[in-house]
């Protein structure tokens, strides 16, 4: 993992007690709020169209938050081994692609939004992107330990994946990588601590939660 970006200083964790409790619920996004296009922010391909086509539970991470991500990790994702576990639009993993990350690996099981992304490849010449087309749960399962720096974990809120996902991600993170979590609810403290997890950064946007995570016991460079 390239050390010389670390997460930069952001807004904090939120206190224990205005942290929701983690259980899979319905989703709190609002219907039909699915934008026809999103824009990459940052990087080589800045301000380059993503369409957004309209399909069942996508719901493309909100340029506000994808940019406080980013200025959370550093612009320069360079030598980066990125996983975008649920891509969807991908906005997640072209972003990192975009900062000059090593490698994407962009995990989608829809057809449809499996051939948006690979239109996306084809235009922006990516050649750092791998498409891949099936579950990212049996997908993280079969891969190395301390193989990723960081790891996107953006399912639909409605899918009960989220605990089943983080436990697979830590599982492959490198000395010093990241997880970031994008849930309909906060994490408490004590369910990560579970996981062997810990808040670096957070932000709530809307229905947003942001997570930037790391394994407990390591310590994050401010």
């Amino acid at each position: 993992m390239n050390k010389t970006r670390t997460p930069q200083r952001g807004p904090s964790a939120p206190s224990a007690p205005a942290r929701a409790a983690i259980k899979p619920g319905k989703p709190t996004f609002r219907k039909g709020a699915v934008p026809g296009e999103i824009r990459i922010i940052g990087g080589q391909w800045k301000r380059t169209k993503l369409a957004v086509p309209d399909e069942p539970g996508l719901r493309p991470t909100p340029d506000r938050v994808r940019e406080t991500l980013f200025n959370w990790l550093g612009q320069d994702l360079g030598g980066w081994r990125c996983v975008d576990a649920f891509a969807g639009t991908g906005a997640l993993g072209w972003e990192a692609a975009s900062r000059g990350a090593a490698s994407v690996v962009m995990l989608e099981q829809n057809p449809a939004l499996l051939g948006r992304l690979q239109a996306t490849q084809q235009q922006l010449k990516a050649q750092s992107v791998q498409l891949i087309r099936g579950d990212a749960l049996h997908w993280l399962a079969r891969q190395s330990a301390a193989s990723v720096d960081l790891v996107f974990i953006d399912p639909p809120f409605e899918a009960p994946v989220f605990e089943a996902a983080l436990r697979a991600a830590k599982a492959l993170l490198a000395p010093g990588g990241w997880i970031y979590l994008e849930a309909p609810q906060a994490w408490d403290e004590a369910s990560l601590d579970a996981l062997g997890l810990q808040v670096h950064r957070y932000l709530k946007a809307g229905a947003v939660h942001a997570h930037l995570l790391q394994a407990r016991h390591q310590e994050a460079t401010p």
